[in-house]
């Protein structure tokens, strides 16, 4: 195998990735099937082109691609059988469109995966077969591959980020487009730096419109977030426990669970759902539980009721003995676990009412969320006041993805230190390292505004936009800084996006992506004056002064 996608990636002078297991718990078998899978999806993709150029629908393929691509994040799918099923669907779908272009007179693709197939092969020929599409083709210079790799990373979070909003129903047929036309170019394997570059800035801007969407997906179902006090302690009586991403299946447990005596809480990155007025009307959603993904073999093995996985970031469930009531759903797959196929949630809610839940209510804390864009822009002109009569020095904007490793530290110590006439905006579940203290108001706000998942960066970069406006400057010019915490590809896609709209002074830590190079840094660090964190003393001077 070889893997060098996240945080986790083993970096060290003999082993430049991990090729022997996955410090995720994913196996060799594993890996290599989602390396053979993306390698279809760009057959798939490259064929989607084609045939819609002649003329054909191609939705299926449009539909199909994000969500099989989303399968191969860190911390997705662990499951080789539902990877192969991915792989064979892919290749189904593919000689569907093959044959709609040859009755159509539409010459093949000229694409080096146009006729990969795995038609009868065992486990045994698919690992062959992977093994002919590796990432880390022999003989590529390491720069070439690092910039393939980025372009790669980045459009796996961006559709990541697109099958969100199709869940929710918004979906938009040139976008779609657009992410099979890069996914097929990525499988070209270009060696042109400078090609390759335009496209991981292309792939930055595709992510802005489809963060757009996603936004706009949410907002429409489920009304605009508002700030909310969150309990993040348990209550007595039957519980379920929802983690991932998805807003719709939080939705559908809470109506499949309502007046049935169990409370559901969110966990991870579903803490901002509390915010939004069509979840939080229904009174059984009490609260928030646990904290950041990498705890959660602790956490959910000391959960007396049953846990749903909605999106990534599901753990190894085994050593907190927790596999026989943890559910996947859509495309998470831990082998040996309940996947639940359909939007029927029965199973969890009779598992639910069999256990214990919780027998007494803990003493009451709570965190707060929902300072989402409309929140944000209306309070743009407060923020500009408070700057312009010197009440408000900077803003930061302190979020990403959370990790186990000691050195994400500095995101608490850092928020610790920020001077107290500064303003600290966060998202994603880089803010469970620090979102359960108090650190006051500056000019009647809140010092430290939730703006909710990593999915809705969107409002800060929207709110960032609208102050340059509003100032009549540009936004590097605003007292605003972006110190982010690096994990996996959600995070290279909103990178992508900042690059692209040309943000630039943004700290990044605690490492940067193994798949960049000194080379690919340094050209980082000069076109866009990209930092890597020191530490929040030496960082704080260099941006206060």
């Amino acid at each position: 195998m070889f893997c060098i996608q996240c945080e986790q990636t083993i970096n060290t002078p003999d082993l430049h990735g991990c090729v022997f297991r996955g410090n995720c718990g994913k196996t060799p078998e594993t890996s290599d099937l989602q390396d053979l899978l993306v390698a279809m999806i760009e057959s798939l993709s490259a064929w989607a082109m084609t045939a819609k150029a002649a003329g054909a629908d191609v939705t299926k393929a449009a539909v199909f691609v994000p969500k099989a691509f989303f399968s191969t994040l860190t911390n997705v799918n662990f499951d080789p059988a539902r990877i192969t099923a991915y792989i064979r669907e892919a290749e189904a779908l593919r000689d569907e469109l093959a044959a709609t272009c040859a009755a159509a007179g539409a010459a093949k693709p000229d694409h080096p995966l146009a006729d990969l197939t795995v038609k009868g092969l065992c486990a045994k020929g698919l690992d062959d077969a992977a093994k002919a599409v590796k990432l880390n083709a022999d003989g590529v210079d390491a720069d070439i591959e690092g910039l393939q790799l980025l372009c790669l990373y980045g459009l796996k979070g961006a559709a990541a980020y697109l099958e969100h909003a199709a869940v929710l129903g918004v979906r938009n047929e040139d976008v779609e487009a657009k992410l099979m036309e890069t996914l097929a170019d990525i499988g070209r394997r270009s060696n042109d730096a400078a090609k390759l570059l335009d496209t991981a800035l292309s792939i930055g801007r595709l992510n802005f419109e489809i963060m757009e969407m996603l936004e706009r997906a949410n907002t429409t179902a489920y009304g605009h977030p508002f700030p909310a006090q969150v309990r993040a302690s348990a209550v007595k009586g039957k519980a379920i426990l929802v983690s991932g991403h998805d807003l719709r299946d939080l939705r559908l447990i809470l109506e499949q669970t309502e007046g049935k005596g169990i409370n559901v809480y969110t966990n991870g990155e579903l803490l901002p759902a509390h915010a939004y007025p069509e979840l939080r009307r229904f009174k059984h959603l009490v609260g928030n539980y646990g904290s950041a993904w990498h705890n959660q073999q602790t956490e959910f093995a000391a959960f007396p009721g049953p846990i749903v996985m909605t999106t990534n970031c599901i753990l190894d469930p085994n050593p907190g003995k927790y596999a026989d009531r943890i559910y996947t759903r859509s495309m998470v797959g831990w082998p040996g676990c309940t996947h639940l196929a359909t939007d029927d949630f029965s199973p969890v809610i009779e598992q639910a009412l069999a256990m214990p839940g919780f027998t007494a209510d803990e003493p009451e804390r709570t965190v707060s969320t929902g300072f989402g864009r409309q929140i944000l822009e209306g309070a743009a002109d407060t923020v500009l006041k408070l700057v312009g009569e010197k009440k408000l020095r900077h803003v930061f904007l302190v979020g990403g993805c959370d990790g186990a490793r000691s050195s994400r530290s500095y995101y608490t110590e850092f928020v610790e230190k920020v001077p107290a006439d500064c303003l600290m905006l966060t998202l994603a579940c880089g803010k469970y390292r620090f979102n359960g203290k108090s650190y006051g108001n500056v000019g009647g706000l809140p010092r430290l505004l939730d703006v909710g998942q990593c999915n809705d960066a969107y409002a800060a970069i929207r709110l960032a936009v609208l102050l340059a406006e509003k100032a009549g400057c540009g936004v590097n010019d605003l007292p605003l800084t972006l110190v982010l915490s690096w994990f996996e590809q959600k995070a290279i896609a909103i990178l992508l996006t900042l690059l692209a709209l040309g943000v630039k002074g943004i700290y990044i830590g605690p490492t940067l992506p193994a798949f960049l190079t000194p080379n690919l840094i340094n050209t980082l660090v000069s076109a866009y004056d990209l930092h890597v964190i020191s530490t929040p003393d030496e960082d704080l001077k260099a941006i206060l002064g």
